[in-house]
């Protein structure tokens, strides 16, 4: 187990990380670049998305206040690093659940969803976090995400949520997508097209 302090926005955290956890030696770029682009509010409920040794919920649950704060990691290694390193930040009140994404969080409603997800070819992952983070949001709520390849996540964050803003930073992309109403948007269907032969008896009716 390793150990590391971290400043974030001014806020410093000690924590500790396994070599098999996602940056053990320390905050990576692309998480710092993340948070830096959240809009928080005093009792939000935010979801750390894939949290590993909990270093973005933990600190939104300084920001925040740690009630309405939930973590979750499909790996139990994590589940127990991040929660030794919510008792030794002061927060250890956070909700923190071993998860395959949200399954583990049903019924429950966030303002922010924030996730550095795990890259994979097939982007299983990636979807499912989008596809879930979209039901789980309030109207109004945010998911903010973070990788190195922008095309296809821009692609399904517009097509889930109908919109997205993506800003470049640190070699890193960061996407913001906002959840406007319950239901995801249904692509329009272009009218239909008339024939040359309709459409010139249609010009001459004078229609």
């Amino acid at each position: 187990m390793k150990e590391y302090t971290v400043e974030i926005e001014g806020v410093r955290l000690h924590l500790c990380a396994a070599d098999t956890l996602f940056s053990p030696d320390g905050l990576d770029e692309g998480t710092r670049q993340m948070l830096r682009a959240v809009e928080w509010f005093p009792g939000a409920a935010v979801l750390d998305l894939g949290c590993g040794n909990g270093v973005v919920g933990i600190y939104a649950a300084l920001r925040v206040g740690e009630a309405g704060v939930c973590l979750g990691d499909v790996d139990a290694a994590a589940v127990a690093c991040a929660r030794q390193n919510a008792e030794a930040n002061g927060v250890g009140g956070v909700c923190i659940r071993q998860s395959d994404g949200l399954d583990a969080f049903p019924g429950q409603r966030f303002d922010r969803i924030l996730s550095n997800p795990p890259y994979h070819a097939d982007f299983s992952v990636p979807k499912k976090f989008i596809r879930q983070s979209f039901a789980a949001l309030r109207v109004g709520g945010r998911l903010y995400m973070v990788t190195k390849r922008r095309d296809w996540y821009e692609n399904r964050l517009r097509a889930t949520f109908g919109g997205v803003r993506v800003t470049e930073a640190g070699g890193y992309f960061v996407f913001v997508a906002e959840k406007r109403g319950d239901r995801p948007p249904t692509k329009q269907k272009p009218a239909p097209q008339l024939s040359k032969k309709l459409a010139r008896k249609y010009a001459k009716a004078g229609k």
